[in-house]
């Protein structure tokens, strides 16, 4: 998943604004998956798991243009491409799809949340493997270039991710149009790497066929079946062609795809088994061993930018998974700064920022080499592709409505690929797979605790709340002194009488001349227009309910959105205009909720939760905020 400022989709066919979205769309969208290479094939051969015979070669490359083909050309491009959430992709809008096709089996629907959260959770710890690994094997050509500089490989490796990650502050906007320029170079180098070798050894060209692949499974099971957990990593990235639907479209995506990518990739793929076929001694790194000496170094710069930009993406993709969760509330507030005055989605989230640069300093460090980070990677890139696979059954059966079996000969096979690679990587929990499910664990835990401990907080408050119509009319029998100007109350409880409102009337004991009590909800939707932004409804004596609806792509701004009241019998004048908000501090108690160590995980998180403030852009010098004790 990767989170790019959205660019301006074309209109018409024209070549050329194709070939301009297709050249952003290789530089944000391929960088993960372009940068495979680098390790993919190595990692199948490495530690003599397959024995290197020609037979063996022409067998993995078969399978490695065959995964390629059935998984991102066949499940991706063609037909999860399609499944697009008015206009958006990635795990997060087609759970969001599929959860409202089937909102009337709660049961359903409520499986399905946890499989798309885990999903997700389980996306962060590959966005900690991805910028280790890339990095990693692109410095690990060091080795390869003066054997005496492998100590260096692990200090350079730090040096690199440490700028990346320090630079994220200053987004993405300034270095983004290079991206697709130097991954298109990157891939231009895989190709005219591969193309000699495979000059040199044009046999290779046999394993295009299938039967290599099945000859390999049937005649090798156990050997295959080893090998499969390797094969799995030249996919690594395939995710983002869907993520990124929203920034791109189809067009470009398949277009770069089709015509550039998957090209480059195969031509490298097969240069690296013709290379192994004469020279089989060279398997420690066969993508480095495919260039001359003078291409040595300048190769290892162009491979160490072009991971730079892989892990930019999937940084930057943590940023915006990151606020789509906090926005469908499965975490907490976090404090998120827009890094463009002019694109939405260039955002920089610091927690987060430097949570997954400490999470991906220990990897290097840990597995100190891009060979062993492969065991770990394996294992999330498979348990997000199943994850995809069983939402797209969903979303084409329950949202698209047709019939059960082309749902199931649509998804069957692509689930059988991946739940056949998954177990090909289970098999090495213990050898590293054991640190993406550690993360996702970790994820999963605190996004779960988050949603039901705000479940929890809504009960609450429900039960102890007081209905608003009958409120207001009782305190308008004898009213208290009305001031000018107008008092906004948010209120996460429609209908419900603000817990602001009850203090500010204890307290000050008067009220102002317009109220207006808001209710901001977040829909399962990544956008929703100005057109269907409010509702308002009068309650009398100058009082109105308000509730504002937004997307989970959308920016939450309360002022701009209260704009939109003007001409419907509500002035608010700026500067006369104060917002009360009620500061909740949670107080874990025994009882039916969660387990105590749930309960104040909960609490910690909501103490330690972004200002509801700044999280609505209410402007810092007009808010008022009223602390409530809640017990939960």
């Amino acid at each position: 998943m990767t989170a790019a400022a959205p660019l301006p989709l074309p209109r018409t066919g024209r070549p050329a604004a194709l070939a301009t979205l297709g050249l952003a769309a290789i530089g944000v969208v391929y960088g993960d998956i372009g940068t495979s290479p680098l390790y993919a094939l190595k990692e199948v051969f490495a530690a003599g798991r397959v024995p290197l015979t020609p037979a063996n070669i022409f067998g993995v490359l078969s399978l490695v243009f065959w995964t390629l083909t059935v998984i991102v050309s066949l499940k991706y491009v063609v037909l999860i491409l399609r499944a697009d959430n008015n206009g958006e992709g990635g795990l997060i809008a087609m759970l969001a799809l599929a959860s409202n096709a089937v909102r009337d089996r709660p049961v359903l629907r409520r499986r399905l949340l946890l499989l798309g959260i885990f999903g997700t959770a389980i996306f962060f710890g590959d966005g900690v493997i991805t910028p280790a690994i890339s990095v990693l094997s692109a410095v690990e050509g060091l080795e390869v270039a003066a054997p005496a500089l492998h100590r260096f490989v692990v200090p350079v490796t730090l040096v690199v991710l440490t700028a990346l990650f320090a630079l994220q502050r200053f987004g993405t906007a300034a270095v983004g149009r290079f991206f697709g320029p130097v991954t298109l170079a990157w891939f231009v180098a895989m190709a005219a790497l591969g193309l000699p070798h495979i000059a040199g050894h044009p046999q290779v060209l046999a394993a295009l066929s299938p039967h290599h692949a099945l000859g390999f499974v049937f005649a090798h099971p156990g050997v295959a079946f080893a090998a499969l957990g390797a094969v799995v990593l030249c996919v690594t990235g395939a995710e983002a062609l869907y993520a990124d639907l929203g920034h791109f479209g189809k067009p470009p995506i398949r277009w770069a795809w089709f015509a550039v990518v998957m090209p480059a990739l195969v031509v490298n793929y097969f240069g690296q088994g013709a290379m192994l076929l004469r020279h089989p001694e060279n398997v420690k790194n066969p993508f480095y061993e495919m260039a001359p000496g003078w291409a040595l170094y300048p190769l290892i710069v162009l491979a160490t930018l072009a991971t730079v930009i892989a892990s930019q993406a999937l940084i930057t993709a943590a940023f915006s998974v990151t606020k789509q969760a906090i926005q469908l509330g499965y975490l907490p507030r976090l404090r998120i700064a827009h890094t463009s005055i002019r694109d939405t989605g260039q955002i920089y989230v610091p927690f987060v920022n430097w949570a997954l640069f400490g999470c991906v300093v220990f990897a290097v460090v840990v597995f100190g080499s891009s060979s062993a980070l492969a065991h770990a990677y394996g294992i999330a890139v498979t348990i997000d592709m199943s994850i995809t696979t069983v939402m797209t059954f969903f979303v084409i059966r329950f949202a698209w409505r047709l019939p059960l079996l082309p749902c199931l000969a649509a998804t069957g096979l692509f689930f059988i690929v991946d739940i056949t690679f998954f177990a090909a990587n289970i098999v090495k929990v213990l050898e590293g797979g054991w640190f993406p499910l550690v993360i996702g664990a970790a994820m999963f835990t605190l996004m779960i605790t988050w949603k039901q401990g705000r479940a929890l907080m809504g009960a609450k408050l429900r039960a102890e709340s007081i209905e608003l119509p009958p409120f207001l009319e009782s305190i308008f029998i004898a009213p208290p002194q009305r001031v000018a100007g107008t008092a906004v109350f948010l209120n996460a409880e429609k209908g419900a009488t603000p817990f602001a409102l009850l203090h500010n009337l204890k307290h000050n004991k008067v009220l102002h001349e317009q109220n207006v009590f808001v209710t901001v909800t977040q829909h399962e939707v990544p956008w929703v227009g100005f057109d269907k932004r409010i509702e308002v409804e009068s309650l009398g004596h100058d009082c109105w309910q308000v509730t504002l609806h937004f997307g989970f792509k959308n920016d939450p701004d309360v002022p701009e959105a209260l704009q939109l009241l003007e001409g419907r019998g509500v002035h608010l004048e700026e500067m006369e205009t104060s917002y009360f908000l009620s500061r909740d501090i949670v107080v874990p108690t025994f009882g039916d909720g969660m387990a105590m160590w749930r309960e104040k995980l909960f609490a910690s998180m909501h103490r330690n939760a972004a200002a509801a403030a700044d999280f609505l852009n209410l402007p810092a010098n007009r808010v008022v905020e009223l602390g409530t004790k809640l017990e939960i």
